[in-house]
């Protein structure tokens, strides 16, 4: 099987076509640790973000905004990179585990399924804030933020490249 082959087994397009490779998780009692995003450009932060989730336990689980829930949250031109792209840079990750895309706006009908034991968001959310967090908590969880390494963002990221190609007169 070529790598690439090996690394696409880790995407699910769905909930439900997780619950098979989620079922083998809970029986093996795998220390289960849920983070999402869009990932639109990945980046520094996300590599630093997600190997930090990663040392939280033994599985990372990434829940994936899908084309529509990006294109619903962040507006018309985004998301920039298409979901097949962004699912697989994800999954090519050797601390990433499994990545399964969602078309919701938030991941909370995700996270109720999977009931991680560790449920991770960037600082820049209070525990209050993040989706799912009760639910986690409820079933006898942890809700853990990771420090953001400041100064990167897709946001960011993309401002710059549009301020480059203005100043080349592009725009």
């Amino acid at each position: 099987m070529s790598s690439l082959e090996n690394i696409k087994k880790k995407i699910f397009n769905s909930a439900s076509a997780f619950e098979k490779q989620l079922n083998y998780y809970r029986f093996n009692k795998s220390r289960m640790v849920f983070t999402n995003g869009c990932f639109d450009i990945m980046h520094l932060g996300h590599i630093d973000y997600l190997s930090k989730a990663a040392d939280l336990g033994d599985v990372l689980i990434v829940g994936l905004n899908s084309d529509l829930s990006v294109g619903k949250i962040k507006g018309e031109g985004r998301p920039i990179i298409d979901i097949h792209s962004r699912s697989i840079l994800l999954a090519s990750l050797s601390f990433v585990d499994a990545v399964v895309i969602f078309d919701e706006e938030t991941p909370l009908n995700l996270i109720r399924f999977v009931l991680p034991d560790v449920l991770v968001k960037g600082n820049d959310y209070t525990v209050d804030k993040i989706v799912g967090a009760k639910e986690v908590i409820k079933n006898g969880g942890k809700v853990i933020t990771i420090e953001l390494v400041k100064g990167y963002s897709t946001t960011l990221i993309e401002k710059k490249i549009l301020k480059n190609l203005d100043n080349k007169g592009i725009f």
